[in-house]
């Protein structure tokens, strides 16, 4: 019975087509789950990318107008120092020291205060206004420690102006290195307000701006009873101290909601700043997919089942479906060339012929290197162009009516060239490589060179006593091909068929392409 006789007859059984109507609606349910997958990770992607964005955002604003304040407070201890500040007048030394940073939109006061805390200069007034930091954290932290540099308080109540605001702060010292007071500057926590208030967030999500000693200088939405609250034993903090930057799933201590947390430090301040979005936020447009994906599937499963039913039926009444069935096709879809089916027809055609005319014929077996890295790395898609690029630089390769390149499994494909002798073969597999060397996938960046191909060859006459059909031609091309890529890649080998297949293997082939 022929084979494709045989291979048609379980078709047109009834229970067959009933069996793949069950199938493939289960083979249906795994593909749309893998897509749900892929959907509901790239949910995740996207809800990581935004928050990454937002916090580069957020974080350069803050970084930047701490920075501008600093140098305010900076200027202000550098000044002191000047000659003659002391003869001056009190309105010429208040323009002396302050910058107009000290009048920004929120800024509160900036203050010059002695060594016992009480204000001497004053940014706003003149003269300045009676207040005393002695008791204030900021102010026994700079007294305490002579190099501490720019430190940032707790939120605090301004004394002076009644408002929420954090204390940025820098040491003066006296002539002779001792302590001398401080120079202060209050930034409203109005400003971290606007600044996040134009952030369009869920209500479930949140940016929040810490101190690294876990004090919660800000939150958004603004909550009163969050401010100055610490959260240094939370799971959540801990991660951020423990990782600097980057982004994590955990459960909130303050309202136990599970968030998608991005955070960073911000510049090298001891500030670390947060946007944490809801897990249930993001996976909600997922869901309404789902939802919809769902029903679609249930539906095409239904029909699946009907149709699968209805085609079973109809196959008892009636053998018109062994003709279509008899109709294979003879080109490889994705590259447009001649299938294995069409290079098996031809090849025995021309080993016929070249038994009649006595001329030789070659072949040549050309595999992709290293192909499964190109689908890991870019996907399926990307492979494909890379093996509809390879199919065209082989059809580049070779001019003749009759010769033949085919794809027959994979990334292998086969390169068949009657009347053609060694030599010939050799200048051809020469030009396949030369035409791969300029193989370019740029949707992918993959540039010339990237891609390679290892070439079995082998050149026969009809008098060869080892070749009697084109199986054994094939073999022959097939072991050059695996000594080629044993040989290290991007490389032509070449058979002898004078020589047995054990002979073969157990030594190296003649290169004669590649590089």
């Amino acid at each position: 019975m022929p084979p494709l006789v045989q291979l048609v007859r379980p078709f047109r059984s009834a229970r067959t087509w009933i069996s793949l109507g069950v199938l493939a609606p289960v083979g249906m349910l795994v593909v749309s789950g893998l897509m749900l997958f892929d959907l509901r990770q790239d949910a995740w992607d996207k809800a990581e990318q935004t928050s990454k964005n937002l916090l580069q955002v957020l974080e350069r604003d803050i970084a930047r107008n701490i920075e501008m304040y600093d140098l305010s407070l900076r200027g202000v201890v550098d000044n002191l120092k000047a000659p003659g500040l002391a003869q001056v007048s009190p309105e010429l030394r208040q323009l002396i020291l302050f910058d107009r940073a000290a009048t920004a939109r929120d800024m509160g006061v900036m203050i010059v205060t002695d060594e016992n805390g009480d204000s001497i200069i004053d940014a706003s007034t003149v003269p300045a206004r009676k207040v005393n930091y002695a008791d204030r954290a900021y102010f026994q932290a700079q007294k305490a420690q002579n190099n501490l540099g720019l430190y940032i308080s707790q939120p605090l109540f301004s004394r002076l102006l009644g408002s929420r605001m954090i204390v940025l702060s820098r040491r003066i010292n006296k002539s002779d290195g001792s302590f001398g007071g401080i120079v202060l500057g209050t930034l409203n926590l109005s400003y971290f307000t606007r600044l996040f208030d134009q952030i369009g967030l869920g209500p479930d999500s949140a940016i929040n701006l810490y101190l690294r000693d876990g004090t919660r200088i800000m939150r958004h939405p603004y909550a009163e009873a969050d401010i100055g609250v610490n959260i240094a034993s939370a799971a959540t903090f801990k991660g951020f101290l423990r990782e600097g930057s980057g982004s994590f799933v955990e459960t909130s201590v303050r309202d136990g909601i599970e968030r998608h947390y991005t955070f960073t430090q911000v510049a090298d301040l001891p500030l670390i700043l947060n946007v944490a979005i809801s897990a249930r936020e993001i996976g909600a447009e997922w869901h309404s997919n789902a939802v919809v994906i769902g029903s679609i599937v249930a539906v095409l499963c239904g029909l699946t089942i009907a149709l699968s039913l209805l085609f079973g039926r109809a196959l008892r009444r009636g053998e018109a479906m062994q003709a279509e069935l008899a109709k294979l096709s003879l080109t490889d879809v994705l590259t447009g060339l001649p299938n294995r089916r069409a290079f098996e027809g031809a090849g025995d055609r021309a080993w016929k012929a070249a038994q009649r005319n006595g001329k030789p014929l070659s072949l040549l077996i050309v595999d992709a290197d290293h192909f499964k890295r190109f689908n890991d790395r870019y996907g399926h898609q990307v492979g494909d162009a890379v093996l509809q690029g390879l199919a065209r630089c082989l059809s580049a390769s070779v001019h003749r009516p009759h010769d033949l390149v085919s794809r027959v499994g994979g990334e292998e494909f086969a390169v068949l060239l009657p009347d053609t002798d060694q030599a010939g073969a050799c200048r051809i597999a020469e030009k396949i490589h030369a035409e791969v060397s300029t193989l370019v996938v740029g949707s992918a960046g993959i540039g010339a060179g990237d891609v390679t191909v290892s070439i079995g060859l082998v050149a026969a006459l009809p008098t060869d006593t080892e070749i009697v059909a084109l199986t054994d031609l094939y073999r022959f091309a097939d072991a050059a091909l695996y000594e080629a890529k044993v040989g290290g890649r991007n490389q032509t080998r070449c058979a002898r068929p004078q020589e047995t297949m054990a002979g073969l293997h157990m030594r190296l082939l003649q290169v004669v392409g590649g590089s």
